[in-house]
């Protein structure tokens, strides 16, 4: 199942996607306005999402698939943090930037992956809205990424994520990350949630990146999700360990899809993202 927020006149609603129906879970239980109101409902039954989605749907009114096109963030989350060198290629590109490249190639062959935190829900946009790039850096590039949303701790689905990030100022001094990572519309997420049942195994998406500019692809690459060197659980195991980890967050998984040095996003670029199973999202850019 993908569960979708959406806004209609009368406030905002939960729907899922289930066989090619949309269905207002809203409508079924007035208190169920958005995901974390299914994931708490979820967590206090020790009950699947997808099994109370499921118990809601004869009650529930269907919705042409249209109100599909134009998502709100499908989450609200707490916080968003992120994973990085967890492909080769992500490895290799940290390389080429900074002026301390022994540092990543010593994450990529440690046993401790790169947790670093991301965002909060102030930081966050969501599908069709633009995401933003620092008007004091020069080099700036999404970052697809493979997205687990985790409800008290415990992965309940996937997302997309793209965490945009300022290639120069990391590159600068490893101790910049900071900077380079978290700033005003750093982050979206979208479209939709989609649950662990429905994604399968979430180590063989197959994931494509295009940026076009004035209707000219200036980037488009792709790759899969079984390309990464660590696994979601073992990502998920050191971010939530001796960390008070909040009610809902978003781990993002690193990525593979790194433009080419020499590339940097502008206002007016457009970013679309396709993860295998769970979507499409797409980001406009400008300047914060």
């Amino acid at each position: 199942m993908r569960y979708y927020a959406i806004h209609v006149k009368n406030g905002p609603r939960l729907v899922v996607e289930t066989d090619s129906t949309v269905y207002d879970l809203t409508s079924a239980h007035n208190n169920i306005e958005r995901f974390r109101d299914l994931a708490s409902v979820a967590s206090v039954t020790d009950t699947d999402i997808d099994d109370i989605a499921a118990g809601l749907l004869d009650d529930a009114s269907k919705l042409d698939q249209s109100v599909l096109k134009t998502p709100l963030r499908p989450i609200i989350p707490d916080e968003v943090w992120a994973a990085g060198v967890t492909y080769e290629i992500s490895e290799e590109a940290r390389e080429a930037e900074s002026t301390m490249p022994e540092m990543y190639l010593n994450v990529y062959e440690s046993e401790r992956p790169e947790i670093f935190f991301k965002a909060t829900e102030n930081h966050t946009v969501g599908p069709d809205e633009n995401v933003g790039i620092r008007s004091d850096s020069t080099w700036d590039v999404p970052e697809p990424e493979l997205g687990i949303v985790l409800y008290q701790g415990e992965s309940v689905g996937y997302t997309i994520g793209n965490d945009v990030s300022s290639r120069d100022i990391e590159g600068d001094n490893p101790l910049y990350l900071p900077q380079a990572k978290v700033y005003e519309r750093c982050c979206s997420l979208g479209p939709n949630v989609t649950s662990k049942a429905t994604v399968g195994d979430p180590h063989s998406l197959e994931m494509h990146i295009d940026i076009t500019r004035d209707g000219e692809t200036m980037y488009a690459e792709s790759t899969t999700t079984g390309e990464m060197a660590r696994t979601c659980n073992e990502l998920v195991s050191y971010y939530t360990r001796h960390n008070a980890v909040p009610e809902l967050a978003v781990l993002f998984t690193g990525t593979a899809l790194v433009p080419e040095e020499g590339f940097t996003l502008k206002p007016g670029d457009d970013i679309t993202i396709d993860l295998e199973t769970i979507g499409t999202l797409h980001n406009g850019v400008r300047r914060v």
